[in-house]
């Protein structure tokens, strides 16, 4: 038996390493194989995912504070994660958060960071933000944008939602209020237009370009490209190639909803691998009621299982018992 561990993080319990590992040790008690690739989306994790850090960087925060920001460097590539210089964790999640001043700068900064390194290709990693500034912050740390002339800029969204949508999906969730809310819509939709008078792009309507805030469509505008964070990710891991080999492949995240199998990684596992007619164990958090899992795919709720406070706060120790009791029934 050979398994392929390629999960995502179970936000604020594990990282997706850690599930991983959890998977691999249960399938190795079982007498299994096991290669770890834990994966992401575009989202947090997805500097973990792509080798981890071997830089950091002194950026401003969302707030103004200064952060350090850790970003990996090979050879002439760079990659970096947004959430770790403009994250929304950084200023202690939406209590702590002003929706309406929060910045992207440091974003900007970072990417200039692997700009004097020598880098020339940079892939970005977006989502978890703490703005909605429609990467103003960024673009404004980026000029002249000249700079960016003959350097592939990748930024890999998590979602799929387009700029000016940015603040009424997402902006509520960083401490906005429904006044707030509308404010930033206007803000985006004005921004939008400038872009167009500067670079010639109408990020309006690209997909992905409201991600991080709008982040994505701001550096869209100044010549990145966008792609979905799953794709990248799993291309640059050799993904497919890597599942060929697998009797069952596990994935799993924090918690298993419609939008799962909707862009973001445990759904990009499972379409990988049922391509390849390989089937899925999906060990999640919680199962959300109305979930409808793919044939061929086994879902597991933590919560279900073992309740809810062992699956918080044990969340480790119950993949291992889920994995194993899997392995072990064959």
């Amino acid at each position: 038996m050979h398994v392929v561990a390629a999960p995502d993080k179970f936000r604020g319990t594990a990282t997706a390493v850690a599930v991983a590992e959890a998977i691999g040790a249960a399938a190795r008690t079982t007498g299994a194989t096991v290669d770890l690739v834990p994966v992401a989306d575009g989202g947090e994790g997805t500097l973990a995912a792509l080798g981890g850090p071997n830089r950091t960087a002194t950026v401003t925060g969302p707030l103004g504070d200064p952060v350090v920001a850790p970003w990996r460097r090979s050879g002439d590539e760079a990659v970096l994660e947004m959430a770790l210089a403009s994250g929304l964790d950084l200023v202690g999640g939406a209590e702590g958060n002003d929706a309406m001043a929060a910045s992207t700068s440091g974003t900007g900064e970072l990417i200039l960071a692997a700009l004097d390194a020598g880098c020339r290709r940079v892939v970005l990693g977006v989502g978890g933000s703490a703005s909605t500034d429609g990467g103003l912050g960024a673009v404004r740390a980026l000029e002249p944008v000249a700079r960016l002339r003959g350097v592939e800029l990748t930024v890999a969204c998590d979602v799929r939602t387009t700029f000016v949508d940015a603040a009424t999906t997402f902006a509520g969730q960083k401490g906005a209020t429904p006044a707030q809310v509308e404010l930033l819509r206007r803000r985006l939709e004005r921004l939008a237009q400038v872009y167009e008078e500067a670079y010639g792009l109408d990020v309006r309507a690209l997909p992905g370009s409201g991600a991080a805030g709008g982040l994505a469509g701001g550096l869209a505008a100044v010549g990145a490209r966008l792609v979905p964070g799953f794709d990248l990710v799993a291309e640059e891991l050799d993904l497919a190639a890597r599942m060929e080999s697998a009797d069952l492949v596990v994935t799993g995240e924090g918690f298993l909803d419609d939008q799962s199998f909707a862009g973001k990684a445990v759904g990009g596992v499972v379409e990988l691998a049922s391509s390849l007619g390989r089937p899925v164990l999906v060990v999640a958090g919680e199962v959300l009621e109305g979930v409808v899992v793919p044939p061929g795919v086994t879902a597991v709720s933590l919560v279900e299982r073992f309740g809810r406070d062992r699956a918080v706060h044990d969340t480790v120790a119950c993949i291992r018992e889920v994995v194993t009791g899997h392995l072990a029934r064959g």
